[in-house]
């Protein structure tokens, strides 16, 4: 788990390295640079900021040369690299480390730009091939490790963060429309960022940048099959058996490492399962960390602590400091270098600063709501369902009925049920589109993404947990782990985003997943082979903070001095006076608008910090 950068534009060694020092907490172990001259007669800058985690020797330090041609930057960990290796070796290719680095040059020369689809792993790499004079590079399938660039001009620049990019940069400019996206989604979606010049590589892709054409050009590898329904035709028990070796197997491979290792343990089903399979793996004691908070309906640590003492780890409880969340809440775009709106992302930094100072790596239970239908959402499409089912007429007149409720869930439900089908309501559910504060509300239904939802060859529950893959865990939740854990040079590792759990759980029946209310099936009956259920016979909670009380006490002056009428007016593309109206309905009890304020202190934030001297377009 690293940062890198690389650029064909002429910036000095000391600019480059001015850059990574903006991200020096993603590899505080070792700066590495190197200039490579090119035939035509400029220059390829390759850097990198490396967190030791396989083979801690110097020789594995990047940028890092194979077979005199290639040279390399790269982020992220190849679990599956002593297996491509073992092949490798048979056909003659020869290794001077331990490290999955060489590897995946090996990789490369053996299988081209096919070697990623060999991998197994979290990633974004840059390859220069000297012979060829291309920039051969890739981002994983999911999308866990991020990767921008920018082709702008004559250049090519690429970055883990946006930072990197930034400074020095002056051919940036903001982009209208990713801000008008970040206030309806609450993060910007792939593959745009910020700023007009500046994209993100699409999950799942690879892409080659000929040097001396200046020719740019991606490609999708990996992506999920919409053509199909589940295919699955074995028995329950068959899936179950079938799905415990693959989960097995990928928390196996997650756990080797040449630094200490531990699991993230919220006490819910999907990290509860990850320890428990991470314990039956090795015979040493598995470190566990979990968040507490003070406020009622927020803590689950002490679930956390009894799936702890029932598996017998060294289980360790990080407390919530309010005041250390406000000071975090104040420095946040110092990690989230663009707008992101996901609040969980405080305690997830809390968590992973407190777990850093125990273990180097950290598996975590992300992926499981998406693939295995775990969110109260997908509970919800069962009574959406049966509401789209009644004539239309009645579902608008009862939308119309429940809009005069004094509630304010049911004039979202509302709201909700006026649109047209049941899938652009559950859009609905994931984005504020047509929200009436804004001046101009993005179109929501314009986005690629758009397809794994809007189709019928699939039922709506596996549609939407498509939808959600490609978009709310790749966007949303590999941004803020992948932030948060870099904040504190702390490598976070998922196993349920194995690719063989994603496509698995695809090909299962519904039911095997959800069916009657009985969210995560498989997994549940997976983990009670392992801990006793009544441990989790309880509601599904979110990792989310107290901002709506925080809000409304400790940071109430805060926001109110950040949110007032003259503040708000910095802020483009809202309406000041619906805004400041719903800042008082939230601080009067009668509507929770936290994710609202959130998500306003956040692109404030941002703007104040970064935006000076540069137009929005």
């Amino acid at each position: 788990m690293c940062g890198i950068y690389g650029s064909l534009l002429p910036y000095s060694s000391q600019e480059v390295a001015a850059k990574m020092k903006l991200t020096n907490f993603r590899g505080p172990d070792f700066y590495g640079y190197k200039a490579i001259d090119l035939p035509n007669g400029k220059k390829l800058s390759l850097a990198h900021n490396r967190l030791s985690i396989l083979d801690l020797d110097q020789r594995s330090h990047q940028p890092f040369v194979y077979d005199d041609s290639i040279s390399i930057v790269y982020n992220g960990e190849v679990y599956n690299y002593n297996e491509v290796k073992k092949v490798l070796s048979n056909l003659g290719y020869t290794f001077r480390t331990t490290s999955d680095t060489e590897v995946i040059c090996a990789a490369y020369l053996e299988y081209g730009k096919d070697c990623v689809r060999k991998f197994n792993g979290m990633f974004a790499f840059v390859i220069h091939d000297a012979k060829k004079q291309i920039l051969f590079g890739a981002r994983d399938r999911l999308g866990q490790k991020p990767f921008y660039y920018s082709t702008v001009g004559e250049g090519f620049e690429f970055a883990s963060q946006l930072s990197s990019i930034q400074l020095h940069n002056q051919h940036l400019s903001i982009s209208k429309n990713a801000i008008l996206d970040y206030l309806s989604w609450g993060v910007i979606p792939d593959t745009s960022s910020i700023f007009n010049e500046v994209n993100k590589l699409p999950a799942g892709h690879l892409f080659v940048y000929d040097i001396t054409s200046r020719h740019f050009e991606t490609e999708s590898y990996w992506d999920i099959d919409i053509s199909k329904s589940p295919s699955f035709a074995g028995s329950y028990g068959e899936a179950k058996d079938e799905l415990e070796e693959i989960l097995a197997d990928a928390v196996k491979i997650r756990l080797v490492a040449d630094v200490p290792v531990g699991v993230f343990l919220s006490g819910g089903v999907d990290s509860s399962l990850v320890a428990a399979l991470a314990t039956k793996t090795t015979s040493e004691k598995i470190r566990t960390f979990s968040v507490k908070f003070n406020e009622k309906g927020f803590d689950e640590s002490q679930y956390a602590a009894e799936v702890a003492n029932h598996l017998q780890t060294d289980h360790h409880i990080i407390e919530c400091d309010p005041k250390e969340g406000i000071d975090l809440v104040e420095n946040f775009t110092d990690f989230y270098d663009e707008p992101f709106s996901d609040s969980s992302a405080i305690p997830s930094m809390l968590l992973a600063k407190y777990t850093r100072q125990h273990v180097t790596v950290a598996l975590s239970g992300d992926g499981g709501d998406e693939s295995f239908l775990g969110y109260h959402r997908y509970n919800w499409l069962t009574y959406l369902s049966k509401i789209y089912a009644i004539p239309k007429f009645l579902r608008l007149f009862g939308a119309e009925i429940l809009k005069l409720a004094p509630n304010y869930r049911l004039k979202i439900i509302s709201e909700t049920i006026k649109n047209k089908n049941i899938d652009e309501a559950y859009l609905r559910t994931m984005s504020n589109s047509n929200a009436t504060w804004l001046e101009t509300p993005r179109n929501t239904l314009e986005f690629e993404e758009l397809k794994y939802l809007f189709h019928k060859n699939k039922n709506i529950y596996e549609r939407a947990s498509d939808f959600d893959l490609k978009t709310y865990l790749n966007w949303d939740i590999n941004t803020k782990v992948d932030r948060a854990t870099m904040a504190y040079s702390l490598e976070a590792r998922a196993p349920l985003m194995d690719y063989r759990v994603v496509d698995f759980a695809r090909s299962l029946p519904t039911d095997y997943k959800f069916i009657k209310g009985n969210q995560k099936r498989i997994l549940k009956d997976i983990l009670y082979k392992h801990a006793p259920k009544e441990i989790f016979d309880r509601p599904k909670a979110g990792f989310t903070m107290p901002f709506k009380e925080w809000f409304k006490k400790d940071l109430k002056d805060f926001v109110l001095s950040e949110l007032s009428e003259n503040e708000l007016k910095a802020i483009p593309g809202i309406k000041v006076g619906e805004v400041t109206k719903m800042i008082d309905q939230h601080m009067t009890g009668s509507w929770n608008r936290y994710s609202l304020i959130w998500k306003l202190l956040v692109l404030k934030q941002w703007l104040k910090t970064n935006g000076k001297g540069l137009s929005i377009k």
